[in-house]
């Protein structure tokens, strides 16, 4: 069962840092940028970044315990 979670952990990665690099395509396409709009896409992209550290800090242990399980075979 612990496939289906890891694909699906995969594009939930994947599709979470396309949508931070939405957020920065869209600063970088701003000639003035709302600073309300502005301060939505900020939250966002720190809430994007935020969880994907967690994310990316579990995908990291299970590869350590991977190399350690091989490592003791």
């Amino acid at each position: 069962m612990d496939k289906p979670k890891n694909k699906k952990e995969k594009g939930n990665i994947s599709a979470e840092l396309g949508r931070l690099e939405a957020i920065v395509a869209w600063f970088e396409g701003q000639e003035a940028v709302d600073v309300e709009e502005g301060l939505v896409k900020v939250k966002e992209g720190a809430a994007l970044i935020k969880d994907l550290k967690v994310r990316l800090k579990s995908v990291q242990n299970e590869f350590q315990e991977i190399k350690k399980d091989l490592a003791e075979e």
